[in-house]
């Protein structure tokens, strides 16, 4: 809003206002204010979620017994805090002209509703299992096709259809009307993925916080012909006023992480979790590099796979290859403490985010 009213007002006749033009500087501005904002309003909002919910989110009775003794009575939901700082600082510095901003600020809400459903279903029922899985993925998957097929028919540029791989430059897959589905996979996917991850306190938000950044270098690289040309990788016309949202919801993870870091005093329950992984997924089909958000996510490809390789081997054996899934509770059934646990993950994800980036060279 700043950027529509004070850049037009002002211009490049104001040093202030030819400040705004820069994607940097309100990127930063987005980052503080979201930040700011969790930090003012966090502890009223826990307390309103207290009073609210009463006896918190079910926790799992099947998982570490540390949990049920320290984690009951724990309020969720706190991924409405998330949002609304995020929409706060994406409103008052990006540009609200831009097709892609509010794109990721529609799949950001929708993905936010349907985890709020699951969420409310959770404290109405007392029951950790919410909505079905089935129902859930349903939801997730109509909603992020229909968001694709916006994306491709507002955003229309040459190769938005198209598959590009990290390391070869001219190795190109057109998908045509398939890319719908495909775009669909990783988005759903991503969603789950950090939905799945989101089981110890922070665990979740350094993963989010490292693919967030890389991302938002990716989205500025993206949608700069000049570094894209050298890069060789898709330029994609408008994706640079990303940052601003990512910068925004950079800043919300960074105070939210006030709160949740341990032992924490709200969770951000599939509200937040479902929302972020929808809207990170969504920003990796946008800047055309699925495969580099893949390595970058790492984290969440791991603690997906893990669930899935479980279910499947226990479906076919009667055995569990891990103690338990996710592979964070398997570490914990081991041994491990849950702040070792928790610190190693968000090692292992910076140190892949610095890995994909390495990957925008390699061409």
């Amino acid at each position: 809003m700043f950027y529509n009213v004070i850049y037009k007002i002002w211009g490049n006749n104001h040093p202030f206002g030819n400040l705004f033009r820069y994607v940097s500087v309100r990127s930063i501005c987005a980052f503080l204010i979201s930040f700011l904002f969790i930090l003012l309003i966090g502890n009223r909002f826990i307390y309103f979620l207290k009073n609210y919910q009463k006896n918190g989110q079910p926790i799992r009775d099947d998982g570490p017994q540390s949990h049920i003794e320290k984690k009951q009575g724990t309020p969720t939901m706190g991924g409405i805090l998330i949002i609304l700082s995020v929409l706060v600082g994406s409103f008052l510095f990006g540009d609200l002209q831009n097709a892609n901003f509010w794109l990721c600020l529609l799949v950001f809400l929708g993905f936010g509703v349907i985890g709020a459903i699951d969420d409310y279903r959770k404290i109405k029922k007392r029951d950790y299992h919410g909505v079905s899985a089935k129902k859930k993925f349903l939801l997730q998957s109509v909603f992020a096709i229909v968001c694709c097929y916006i994306f491709i028919t507002i955003c229309d540029f040459q190769g938005i259809t198209t598959l590009f791989f990290p390391i070869f430059k001219h190795y190109q897959i057109e998908l045509g009307c398939f890319f719908i589905f495909w775009a669909g996979f990783i988005i759903v996917g991503s969603s789950n993925a950090v939905n799945l991850t989101d089981g110890l306190d922070g665990l979740a938000m350094g993963p989010v916080i490292s693919s967030s950044i890389c991302l938002a270098i990716i989205g500025y690289l993206a949608g700069n012909t000049v570094f894209s040309d050298y890069l060789h990788i898709q330029y994609v016309p408008g994706m640079a006023e990303v940052c601003i949202f990512l910068g925004a919801l950079l800043g919300s993870s960074f105070g939210f992480m006030w709160f949740n870091s341990p032992p924490a005093k709200i969770f951000m329950g599939d509200t937040g979790s479902v929302a972020i992984g929808g809207v990170l997924g969504f920003i990796a089909v946008m800047s055309k590099q699925e495969f580099t958000y893949a390595l970058i996510g790492g984290i969440f490809v791991l603690e997906a796979i893990s669930v899935i390789v479980q279910v499947i081997y226990f479906k076919l054996t009667g055995k569990k290859i891990f103690l338990m899934a996710p592979i964070h509770h398997h570490f914990e059934k081991k041994g491990w403490a849950e702040p070792t646990v928790v610190f190693r993950c968000w090692i292992i994800s910076f140190v892949l985010g610095i890995l994909g980036l390495a990957l925008l060279k390699v061409r």
